[in-house]
């Protein structure tokens, strides 16, 4: 087998990269990815040199994630300053850079897993140390010149439960690199090594059936409970220009948010869902849309006495002379009476989508932020939680926040849920399709139920095990309602976040070297 790979080596890694992208959604084919993982690391073991090592995981890594990525492409059709053929080369340029990190976890494991001067198939040093190089390199795609860890190795486990839920021990980027070594065991078991590739399936068996330890709360039956309405309008980005779109969609949203009953209802709209400004005191010209406490009453004249509306919007901070200081992507609490409770502030924004970085320079040469507007998103001051009386208290994650393991709570101030209304009606299905599966991570990550809610789908109620107990699939109109999910204790993961990540991949590192050392 590692005759045949390489022979054309090149070829092979690319290849390779593209069939271990179908373990993502939707596709969900785990083990082509693993197969894939496994051929590739075989490999990697086998180049001549550290070159052609980092040349093989580049290749592998430009594919995967150029495919996985494929539906930001769609982005551009929304942007008439941007050519919109420019979409697939765009994804392209973007995962050259990102398949800088599957290249330098390939370099690793060549120069620290692989004995010297033998070229041969992977034992279990090289794998240990595999594990531990896409550990740390995934960590470093997630933090790195702002962070894009989209999407982890690990979410092609959340079709797999008993898998994923280990993630609530380790964490995500612990779990990919777990799945590296079971990839590793693999090529082990193809090549004849049958005892290491037993003992690395052992241990990544114990932790996957670690899950089954997990609490599994019954959803309450009592009809007086708290529940949750996800409101999903179906309307996409093609008709934000129209006029007309601001009414439309409040309508839209009004017509589905229900009518109240017994039970107080916390009913949740997408990301940027309020295309009225609805804060007061602002300059009088930028209410041509609509007088804020029309808009607010409303909005409460669909609620009961004790509901909620968690909604996205935009609020806007001025310059003394009255002119735009900064505008913010928000979610604001809205009560009964039309009062605004809360608002919380995106805090981790998008490069390209919600700022455009270097704006002097690359305005200069006719380049724009994939989402049309003439200004820049200012960032809030990260993970907040907010009192939401008759529901507890709520974690806010706008968007893109969500994908970020390790920082999607306030460690202060424990939250009983997180929501996270998204507008992933700029992307082909396959984007929201692998960021609810992201979702799904944080959720057993963290031990806390996930409430998405998005303009055109997929909006799902997540409860803290990870699972999906309600949703509106994606293009569909409507909204979802279920009782609110408990919350878990805190897991491991939501004590120790990212260090346990990295401790995993020091420890495995470190066995890595002590078993080369021994065969020596």
């Amino acid at each position: 087998m590692i005759a045949i790979l390489s022979r054309r080596p090149g070829l092979a890694a690319l290849l390779l990269g593209a069939a271990a992208a179908t373990g993502f959604a939707p596709f969900n084919l785990w083990p082509v990815a693993l197969t894939a993982l496994a051929l590739w690391l075989m490999l990697v073991c086998a180049a001549p040199s550290v070159r052609a090592a980092l040349w093989r995981g580049w290749l592998f890594g430009w594919a995967h994630l150029t495919l996985a990525n494929m539906w930001i492409a769609q982005a551009f059709t929304y942007q008439d300053a941007m050519p919109h053929w420019l979409g697939a080369p765009a994804v392209a340029l973007l995962c050259m850079y990102l398949a800088i990190y599957p290249m330098m976890a390939a370099g690793l494991a060549w120069r620290w897993g692989r004995r010297h001067g033998v070229a041969g198939a992977p034992d279990l040093r090289f794998v240990l140390i595999a594990g531990a190089a896409w550990i740390v390199t995934e960590w470093l795609r997630g933090w790195a010149l702002t962070g894009y860890p989209w999407p982890p190795l690990a979410t092609i486990w959340v079709p797999v439960l008993g898998v994923a839920w280990s993630a609530a021990w380790v964490g995500t980027y612990a779990l990919s690199g777990l799945t590296v070594m079971v990839a590793g065991a693999l090529a082990m078991a193809l090549t004849g090594k049958w005892r290491p590739a037993a003992v690395v399936a052992t241990v990544v068996a114990a932790l996957a059936l670690s899950g089954v330890d997990i609490p599994v709360t019954a959803p309450t039956t009592d009809p007086a409970a708290p529940r949750l309405r996800v409101v999903q309008p179906n309307l996409d980005q093609e008709q934000r220009p129209r006029p007309d779109y601001a009414e439309t969609n409040l309508r839209a949203l009004l017509a589905n948010s229900g009518t109240p009953g017994l039970a107080p209802r916390l009913i949740l709209w997408p990301e940027g869902a309020l295309r009225y400004l609805i804060e007061d005191g602002y300059p009088p010209q930028y209410y041509a849309a609509g007088d804020p406490l029309v808009t607010r009453r409303r909005i409460a004249a669909v609620l009961g006495p004790r509901d909620i509306v968690l909604t996205g919007g935009n609020a806007v901070m001025f310059k003394p002379d009255g002119t735009i200081a900064a505008v913010t992507n928000s979610i604001f609490a809205i009560d009964a009476k039309g009062v605004i409770l809360s608002r919380y502030d995106k805090a981790h924004l998008v490069p390209w989508g919600e700022y455009l970085p270097w704006r002097p320079l690359l305005s200069m040469i006719g380049i724009s932020r994939l989402v049309p507007g003439a200004f820049d998103f200012a960032p809030g001051p990260g993970p907040r939680t907010l009192p939401l009386p008759g529901f507890g208290s709520a974690g806010m994650l706008v968007c893109y926040e969500v994908i970020f393991s390790g920082e999607v709570v306030d460690r202060a101030h424990r939250p009983a849920f997180l929501f996270n209304p998204s507008n992933d009606s700029w992307y082909a299905r396959f984007g929201p399709e692998q960021h609810l599966a992201m979702a799904r991570l944080r959720a057993i990550e963290e031990g806390l139920p996930i409430i998405r809610a998005t303009p055109t789908g997929i909006s799902a109620i997540v409860d803290a095990n990870g699972r999906i107990t309600a949703q509106v699939d994606w293009g569909k109109t409507g909204a979802a309602e279920a009782p609110l999910p408990a919350a878990h204790p805190p897991t491991w993961f939501a004590v120790g976040g990212n260090w346990i990540a990295l401790g995993l991949a020091l420890l495995l590192a470190v066995l890595g070297v002590a078993i080369g050392r021994r065969a020596r």
